[in-house]
């Protein structure tokens, strides 16, 4: 089988990134996006690897009753959504699966039915938007990449953006037109504006940023007010300067050109300021559904000391700290704990207390201080919790661990990896945060074992811990 070969494909379930698996007549894995499982007809091959080859379809004999006709013109070379062909319980079938499938088969432990918590809408339920800027043949373009490439793919719609943002990034556009403006060229390292970014509030104020590859022109005098013009409910507008090479969106140097630099949101009751650099849960309705699936899960009465790590700017720590007697919320990030500290005084929370610290050496701390917390609750990034991380949360002997995660494989390999510290994995909820992409959050409630406990339900606990959980793949 090589590149460009025409196969028989009978699509028998989903990666972890949605794409359709089916087999070769070789016996190969072949991976087939925009396919939907059911469905067989012939697909062209794109690319080859060691173990598995990637393609597209090119006809199809048998059509699920699940594909639909996308909403989004650029469904199919936005490198954003993936999931636009497809009706949306079908959508949350595969999240809820990919979750079941990480846990059992990295993780050890199978769930069985994961539950998951769809979105109220597939729409305009994105309160940031980051537009990469490059030159166009005429004129710049804004948009998204392409997928799997850094081509700009101009959009003059997402649909999964509020129309605000687009405004916005249409007022930017327009101002660089009418003042010859140059966009950014990544190749060449040349030219100015490199990404418009975009925060909205449940209010409907709107706080704009011009990410730039030097500081504001004297054309950028005029920019407040055709951004105003566009968008009445503009609350600030900033300039960021970033000149460094690479993929980071943001740089180190903020000059404000009108307005406040900051917004104001809520989120479950309580109030946030966020700069541009804040972090925030980019769908406010579905993350006040997941913070409440965690304390909930995490069984607080109101008398338990209870440990955040990676609390960012705090906002499940706060929310916790009215369910708890004390709370503590740990940030590796200056800045974000600086917020958090100030969320916490903003909303009268005095019962929580923010470190910044990565988060091993912190639970490290706590637990040569004596800190005994009866919960603890972890939403790591990405890459997950490292080893000495586990090592210190387990010497604290929590009663519960509640895990956050936007990966359920990096998430299964430190459940396996709790289980050998006698913590078992009870409850798992799915979370669509990102309706039409292929991420879902998850949430693990895990509980310490008595010695009793281990030997009634057969664990072996060596195994479990020389189990080399992060070679296996999803």
């Amino acid at each position: 089988m090589k590149r460009n070969d025409t196969i028989p494909i009978e699509i028998t379930g989903y990666t972890s990134e949605g794409w359709g698996v089916a087999r070769a007549p070789d016996g190969m894995a072949v991976f087939v996006r925009d396919a939907i499982a059911g469905e067989a007809g012939l697909a062209q091959i794109d690319h080859v690897g060691r173990t598995a080859a990637h393609a597209h379809l090119t006809r199809l004999d048998t059509v699920s009753p699940h594909r639909t006709a996308r909403a989004c013109p650029l469904g199919k070379r936005c490198g954003g959504c993936a999931f636009w062909h497809m009706e949306y319980q079908e959508e949350l079938r595969l999240k809820a699966q990919r979750v079941r499938d990480a846990l059992t088969r990295i993780g050890g432990w199978d769930p069985g039915e994961v539950p998951i918590l769809g979105g109220e809408t597939c729409r305009g339920y994105r309160n940031k938007a980051q537009y990469p800027v490059a030159p166009g043949p005429n004129d710049p373009i804004a948009g998204f990449f392409e997928a799997r490439t850094h081509r700009v793919l101009p959009v003059a719609r997402c649909l999964i953006q509020p129309p605000a943002a687009d405004a916005v990034k249409d007022a930017v556009l327009a101002w660089m037109r009418l003042w010859n403006i140059p966009a950014y060229d990544e190749k060449n390292h040349a030219g100015l504006v490199r990404h418009i970014y975009v925060r909205t509030a449940r209010s409907g104020a709107v706080l704009a940023c011009v990410v730039a590859n030097g500081p504001p022109p004297v054309q950028a005098q005029a920019l407040p007010a055709a951004l105003r013009q566009a968008v009445p409910e503009l609350c600030g507008l900033i300039w960021n300067e970033n000149r460094r090479r690479g993929n980071a969106v943001l740089g180190e140097k903020f000059v404000t050109l009108w307005g406040q630099d900051y917004l104001k949101e809520t989120l479950c009751g309580l109030c946030f300021r966020l700069s541009v650099r804040s972090f925030f849960q980019v769908n406010r309705a579905q993350a006040e559904r997941l913070y409440e699936t965690a304390l909930d899960l995490a069984e607080l009465h109101g008398t338990e000391t209870v440990l955040d790590l990676y609390c960012g700017t705090g906002t499940i720590t706060l929310c916790a700290a009215g369910r708890a007697g004390r709370v503590y919320g740990v940030e590796a990030v200056a800045s974000a704990v600086a917020d958090a500290r100030k969320n916490a005084v903003r909303n009268g929370v005095e019962n929580a207390e923010f470190l910044c610290a990565d988060a091993g050496e912190a639970a490290q701390r706590f637990a040569q201080e004596g800190i005994r917390p009866e919960v603890i609750l972890v939403d790591p990034p990405r890459k997950g919790l490292a080893p000495q991380v586990i090592e210190a949360m387990a010497a604290m002997a929590p009663r519960r661990i509640v895990y956050v995660s936007c990966d359920p494989a990096t998430m299964a390999r430190d459940i396996a990896r709790l289980q050998a510290h006698a913590y078992q994995p009870q409850t798992a909820r799915a979370v669509d945060m990102f309706p039409r992409c292929a991420h879902v959050e998850t949430v693990v409630c895990l509980s310490k074992q008595q010695p009793d406990d281990a030997t009634r339900v057969g664990l072996d606990l060596d195994e479990l811990e020389v189990t080399p959980a992060e070679s296996r793949t999803t």
